[in-house]
């Protein structure tokens, strides 16, 4: 963003600070990733959502480039996938450079074909400042804003509310109450520390980098390229999809603070490769990357919750980090929109930290081992579609003898292409978009019908199918036994029966998500 540009943003949001909402049901503090994917999350279930951000502008620089197939699974839902997809593209091939020409070129990342149950099966390269770009745009178009230059820089609650202080653009200040509060503000989280909730992780070897998006004449956009002198270190470009831009990685000494100044930044590229200072014609974002890791003991204190990198930092190694994070925001957004507009108890929301907890645990582990190990090759083991809540306080799997490698509840709900009744294309993905539970019902199942504007019911077979099965798929992906599947708003089976009393656990099941919501209609489907 120029000088002039951001000058206007900050006036623009100055302007609308003066006449923002003083009462929200959710203040998020941080525009990152993750606080526009909750930002947007909740608008759509029609919860008053108000994003703070610090800076005066969206956060530039590429930083984590790489989205998984799970969270474009998520974007999909959210609605911004066709554009992330339109601005991102394939990693390409590493090119070793040795005196001044490659020598070997190397694909790091394996790639995998879609599959029905699983369509989106690569990693999508996107920079950062373009992802959140997107989400803030989609958030706009959706009703909701965003207050740039508005720093939230204390808070307190007691048994209702959340009172936020802030500090506005011109420096004035105001008091926003809300019913709750998630800080999405990074891993220098200020609700974090004004929580006094400490950080712990294993120690990981000194290191720093020079991180830097650039513009730079005499290379191809066709390799990753890299550079490893004699004397150790590495130097990494990678050309940015849809730009003109690469991302550069220089590992310099952890010792002092790098010089970042456009020119120490060029000098420090054509001291660790074959070109000069004069073919970086500009340096658009630089900043000084240290790897560290580390996880709260608490994701919830009170109305207050701790999500992304506030919650839990990663290495950059396997691509985990801002994925995890979208993740989480899309794991408490359906929680608190059933809280907040369906009646469901606050308990539920205590669920947020058993699930995303142990999978943040676990996620640490896997990118702090990769970070050790100094691999760069990645697997569709690091796709996170197999993340799971099978062991979740809101998770049923009822069905007997049901094997430990087959479909359960817990796990991700497939995607299948099949047809509606007219013979319409249609997927299980467009069944489950958007805020509302859903029923799949596969047989001739006798169920009650439930409130549509909350749970969408669909039959697979019987006598009167809501879609048809013909090519196998969701036979494939759910079995061919006879059973009824209650999904998430999330995309995860929460319950898995048999038709035997389907109605009746699904009912129970919704109590916790829906309260007295689940409207039932004397006549049963059929």
């Amino acid at each position: 963003m120029t000088a002039t540009a951001a000058t206007a943003a900050t006036a623009a949001t100055a302007a609308t600070a003066a006449t923002a909402a003083t009462t929200v049901d959710v203040l998020i503090a941080g525009a990152g990733p993750t606080g526009l994917a909750l930002a947007i999350d909740l608008t759509r279930r029609g919860v008053s959502a108000l994003v703070v951000e610090c800076q005066d502008h969206l956060s530039p620089g590429a930083r984590g480039t790489g989205l998984q197939p799970r969270t474009q699974e998520v974007y999909e839902d959210l609605g911004v996938l066709e554009e992330i997809q339109a601005a991102g593209g394939e990693y390409p091939p590493v090119g070793l450079w040795e005196d001044g020409r490659i020598t070997s070129r190397e694909q790091l990342l394996e790639h995998v074909e879609p599959t029905p149950s699983a369509p989106y099966s690569n990693v999508l390269m996107v920079p950062q400042w373009r992802n959140i770009e997107i989400l803030h745009a989609h958030l706009q178009n959706l009703g909701g804003s965003v207050l740039l230059g508005t720093e939230l820089t204390a808070f307190d609650q007691d048994a209702e509310t959340v009172r936020a202080h802030l500090t506005l653009p011109d420096g004035g200040t105001r008091t926003v109450v809300s019913r709750y509060l998630v800080a999405a503000d990074g891993g220098r989280s200020t609700v974090r520390r004004g929580l006094d909730i400490g950080m712990s992780g294993p120690e990981l070897e000194e290191g720093a980098a020079v991180l830097a998006d650039i513009r730079v004449d005499g290379l191809d956009r066709d390799h990753w390229h890299r550079w490893m002198p004699p004397g150790g270190g590495f130097t990494m470009m990678l050309p940015l999809a849809r730009t003109d831009l690469f991302q550069c990685f220089v590992a310099v000494s952890p010792e002092g603070t790098p010089d970042t100044s456009p020119d120490a930044v060029r000098a420090l590229i054509a001291a660790h490769t074959h070109l000069t200072a004069d073919q970086i014609r500009e340096v658009r974002w630089s900043s000084v990357f240290r790897p560290r890791v580390g996880m709260v003991d608490r994701f919830r204190v009170g109305r207050i919750f701790l999500a992304g990198d506030a919650a839990h930092v990663h290495t950059p190694a396997g691509g985990q980090g801002l994925n995890t994070s979208v993740q989480d925001a899309y794991n408490l957004g359906w929680k608190l929109g059933q809280v907040l507009r369906h009646g469901a108890p606050d308990t539920l929301l205590d669920t947020y930290e058993s699930e995303r907890r142990p999978i943040a645990a676990h996620i640490l582990d896997i990118s702090t081992r990769l970070f050790r190990s100094r691999t760069m090759r990645r697997g569709r083991d690091l796709h996170q579609l197999d993340i799971g809540y099978r062991e979740s306080p809101l998770t049923q799997e009822l069905r007997p003898d049901v094997p430990e490698d087959g479909l359960r509840a817990g796990d991700r709900a497939p995607d299948a292409p099949c047809t509606t009744a007219d013979g319409r294309p249609f997927r299980l993905f467009e069944a489950y978009r958007g805020a509302q539970f859903t029923v799949l019902a596969l047989g001739d199942v006798e169920l009650l019908p439930l409130d549509e504007e909350l749970v969408r019911t669909y039959r697979v077979g019987g006598s009167s199918p809501d879609l048809v099965d013909s090519d196998g798929h969701i036979r494939d992906a759910y079995g061919s036994d006879p059973a009824v599947f209650l999904i998430r708003p999330d995309g995860y089976i929460a319950v898995a029966t048999p038709p035997e009393k389907a109605t009746e656990r699904l009912t129970e099941a919704l109590e916790t998500f829906i309260g007295a919501g689940a409207a039932l209609a004397a006549e049963p489907l059929r």
